[in-house]
């Protein structure tokens, strides 16, 4: 008989080597004060610096430490989406390879999510140790990202959160969605989302590993999150209703043109001639392209074989 897991503690990872051990240790007597069954599953994602060999040494002294490595770096969206596939926990906790997250955070929120059930726990890193040429920018994003997604989150990229295993199995990922799992958890039903100010640690090994791009990036990734969410099973509600409107914007000016030209002024300039003209003309042209697109997105969605994806939280006398 498998034993009962409370924890699932999923660690991406990218050339850590120095950092690994550290972080094992302090995960394992964290665990072990609070008498709580773990496992930690690290995600090696494509590390060239010799991660994996400690992971394998660290998986020999500790049965509870299981591994995956990639062939090469797929990011760290890539990353979770492998955990969660592979996780037995009750509660499952994410959280940074480099030390900067605090393993002593874990059992609170533990016990926010079973206790105080609570779907999802997303850190907020409060006080941080970044500069100031990151934290700028991290204050606009989640600024952003409440006022589209609804989420009351001070820190949407803390990668200390925790999660009832249910959710993690609900969600996909994919692109760099790690920003975004609590939308996504949201949008898939797990409306209980609650926030928790952990610790941030002062980098100890090596250097980031996100670029410039994430700043690009980031904003783009929160676009697709909310409109799929709302809008992913029924595209037609979006472009249908931007369409119609901008026909009807166009269909009205050209109509307009044509009563005053026929009935009010008929020595007016020819409506060819007329601004108002161009402009009905470009508002029904783009209006219809909408309107098509819609029904392209409808078409793509009905062959899509996740089309009838919806989850059930529970069942009565159904087989």
């Amino acid at each position: 008989m498998d034993l009962k897991i409370d924890i699932s503690i999923v660690i991406p990872l990218f050339n850590e080597v120095e950092s690994l051990p550290e972080l094992h240790a302090w995960i394992k007597r964290v665990m072990d004060e609070n008498s709580l069954a773990y496992e930690i599953v690290f995600i090696d994602d494509g590390s060239k610096d010799g991660s994996w060999n400690v992971v394998e040494g660290l998986g020999k002294i500790n049965t509870e430490v299981k591994g995956i490595k990639f062939q090469r770096n797929y990011g760290k969206s890539a990353a979770l989406q492998k955990g969660f596939e592979v996780v037995l926990g009750d509660v499952v906790i994410t959280m940074d390879a480099d030390l900067q997250d605090s393993p002593d955070e874990i059992p609170e929120l533990y016990r926010m999510i079973m206790e105080d059930d609570f779907d999802v726990v997303s850190g907020w890193k409060k006080k941080r140790y970044d500069p100031i040429t990151k934290t700028i920018p991290t204050k606009l994003y989640n600024w952003a990202a409440r006022r589209i997604t609804g989420i009351k989150l001070h820190d949407f990229n803390c990668g200390l959160k925790a999660y009832k295993n249910i959710v993690v199995k609900s969600i996909e990922l994919y692109g760099d969605m790690h920003r975004y799992i609590p939308p996504l958890a949201k949008y898939a039903g797990f409306t209980n989302i609650g926030e928790k100010v952990v610790q941030h640690k002062a980098r100890k090994y090596g250097v980031t590993k996100f670029g410039l791009n994430r700043f690009l990036n980031g904003p783009l990734d929160l676009m697709t999150v909310a409109f799929m969410g709302k809008f992913g099973k029924k595209p037609m509600h979006f472009f249908g209703a931007i369409g119609t409107l901008l026909f009807m914007i166009g269909f009205g000016f050209a109509l307009y043109l044509g009563i005053d030209k026929l009935f009010i002024d008929k020595s007016a300039r020819l409506i060819s001639e007329r601004t108002e003209f161009y402009i009905s003309l470009s508002a029904m042209i783009i209006g219809t392209q909408f309107f098509l697109a819609g029904f392209v997105s409808e078409l793509i969605g009905r062959s899509s074989s996740s089309r009838n994806n919806y989850l059930v939280e529970s069942t009565l006398n159904v087989d």
